[in-house]
């Protein structure tokens, strides 16, 4: 344990430098080493080396995904993600107990991520199909997501494109899509199935009655107990607050 080598592929320096300090004053008896942040050069660099015991990766890399590294790699590692937001990822982790670390990586959360990997994997063999079953988790993360809907009119139906959708709220059990030309559009969903079938790239539940297009976003203010209040365009008749417990989440999905 006290050898224990640890290597990073992350293709943000500045992430990466912030990743190996933390971990270096968490287990400072550890070897980190910092390997180049694309698919290519990483999967030389397993090629040619033994395979570190953890290996901490980022989802997105700059050449690729890690689903191409690990396709390609077939580290021997144990796997903690690090992902700056990535809803599907993290669904698919948390269903298969794949430990994954939210950018930017709080101290604390990376110290529950090593002591669970401590826990779990550094004192027993890792199963026979851990490698599989990151891949697969990894795979559907790159499911198709709803592009349109089927829209009914008085007396015929239309087709209504995602792109077009500035928000979708719900009231009295009802969904409406809004679109950025301000139109309103009664679709038959919850929020709740929505949420599963659109990009998460680019639609994010600010609350319990809203979800949000990235494009419709205008401004953010502070709001009272920790809640941020968000101005979009085409304007909601309601206040559309994101809760203290989600600001992180939602700020670090602009930013991605």
């Amino acid at each position: 344990m006290n050898r224990l080598r640890v290597a990073i592929v992350e293709d943000e320096i500045p992430a990466a430098r912030l990743l190996r300090t933390l971990i270096a004053r968490l287990r400072p008896a550890w070897e980190i080493e910092v390997l180049p942040g694309n698919v290519e050069e990483a999967a030389e660099w397993f090629a040619r080396n033994d395979h570190p015991d953890l290996l901490f990766l980022d989802i997105q890399l700059a050449d690729g995904t890690s689903f191409e590294l690990l396709s390609q790699a077939r580290p021997t590692s144990a796997v903690i993600f690090t992902t700056a937001y990535d809803e599907y990822a993290v669904r698919a982790f948390s269903v298969n107990s794949i430990d994954y670390i939210l950018k930017p990586v709080d101290e604390e959360r990376l110290a529950e991520a090593i002591a669970r990997y401590e826990t779990l994997y550094a004192r027993m063999s890792r199963p026979d199909d851990y490698l599989e079953t990151i891949l697969n988790a990894l795979q559907r993360r790159e499911k198709r997501f709803r592009t349109r809907f089927l829209i009914a009119g008085v007396d015929r139906f239309h087709t209504l494109q995602v792109d077009s959708i500035a928000y979708f709220y719900s009231e009295n059990k009802v969904t409406t899509a809004v679109t950025f030309d301000g139109r309103n559009h009664v679709v038959n969903l919850p929020l709740s199935r929505l949420e599963e079938q659109l990009d998460p790239d680019r639609f994010f539940r600010a609350n319990r009655q809203v979800l949000l297009s990235v494009g419709a976003i205008d401004r953010l203010e502070p709001y009272f107990n920790g809640k941020v209040s968000v101005t979009v365009h085409p304007p909601h008749k309601e206040k559309i607050t994101v809760s203290e417990e989600r600001v992180p989440l939602f700020k670090a999905w602009l930013n991605y």
